[in-house]
């Protein structure tokens, strides 16, 4: 099969002939029809995000936005049936018996297996996953559609839930990316009323098309002055890898509330704890999410309540669109099409 080959960090993809995996016992085989192209893809191809250098899989098929049908199942195989379409997400196996597994946080399993990190990915015509972790993808909903809701979709879905966000409150969205933008038109429908901060013109502007009541440009404003003119926020999401958005969005936060991380900069972030006492302010972070997680945000995109902003584009072109990602030229998010 014909697969884009990291080989070494910080060098191109390579295109490649290589063996179509075999479904093992508990597996099915799925001939991939999209494949998102998520920045967690270049931190993995760059080596930059040094916690999960060291377990990074090489000679390696990145890609974990998978979406395709299953034209091979294990003999063990019961729950999944060859011809349903289905995706693989970033956790592509978790134990089911650590304590985490056990209280239903089977996102922080420690011994969880990672699509395109751990083991190879989307980033090819065929993929395999164990059948007990692929998600069944509604009839309704597109594949390109679905496929950046099982990593960007999820990971702003289980933060917004982690944060408890309820109608009438406050939230501020630090980075209107491919994280962002979802992360909006969830609040939205939860009945928040939603801030958006970025710098680029282009993105605030499909902010407010979403629903945002106001857009601040963090080149040209004083975000913490505008935010807390008006009271603050009660929840400040970082989806940006900025760690001069994470500067600003606490100075956000109202008292009581709480600050999201999602964003991951490659440097250290810090708060005063004085603030954070004097305000009983809360820090909370959400790594992707569980597979109860991806079934909600799936049924969110299946009715309409979700819409990503999505660029399709021919598998041979997945070099350019990484580094097009890179140079922040990418809206929204990019989808590789490897099959129809």
């Amino acid at each position: 099969m014909k697969a884009a080959v990291l080989h070494e960090f910080k060098t191109p993809l390579a295109f490649e002939e290589v063996a179509r995996p075999v479904a093992g016992a508990d597996e099915v085989l799925i001939e991939v029809e999209v494949c998102g192209v998520c920045h967690s893809d270049l931190h993995v191809a760059d080596g930059d995000w040094t916690q999960l250098a060291g377990i990074v899989k090489k000679p390696l098929i990145l890609g974990h936005e998978i979406v395709g049908r299953v034209v091979e199942r294990g003999p063990a195989v019961q729950s999944v049936q060859v011809g349903e379409r289905v995706g693989i997400p970033w956790i592509q196996w978790t134990c089911g018996q650590c304590e985490f597994c056990r209280e239903g946080s089977e996102n922080l399993c420690a011994r969880q297996r990672i699509t395109g990190v751990m083991v190879d990915g989307g980033y090819a015509e065929y993929a395999k996953a164990p059948a007990s972790h692929v998600v069944r993808i509604p009839e309704t909903l597109s594949s390109e559609q679905a496929a950046p809701l099982l990593c960007a979709g999820v990971t702003v879905h289980r933060a917004l839930k982690q944060a408890n966000l309820r109608a009438g409150q406050r939230l501020a969205i630090f980075g209107v990316g491919g994280l962002g933008h979802i992360a909006l038109q969830i609040a939205r429908a939860a009945g928040a009323e939603v801030t958006a901060v970025d710098i680029s013109e282009e993105k605030l502007a499909l902010a407010k098309s979403l629903g945002a009541v106001r857009t601040l440009n963090a080149a040209t404003n004083n975000v913490v002055k505008e935010v807390r003119g008006f009271g603050g926020v009660h929840v400040a999401l970082v989806t940006s890898a900025a760690k001069s958005a994470y500067d600003m969005a606490f100075y956000c936060v109202r008292p009581t509330g709480t600050l999201l991380a999602v964003g991951l900069p490659a440097n250290d972030i810090s708060f005063p704890p004085i603030l954070m006492a004097a305000g009983e302010i809360q820090i909370k972070a959400s790594a992707v999410g569980t597979r109860e997680d991806l079934r909600e945000i799936l049924v969110l995109g299946a009715a309409g309540t979700v819409h990503c902003q999505v660029t399709t584009r021919p598998f041979a072109e997945v070099q350019e669109v990484l580094g097009q990602l890179s140079r922040g030229e990418v809206s929204g998010r990019a989808v590789l099409r490897l099959r129809g």
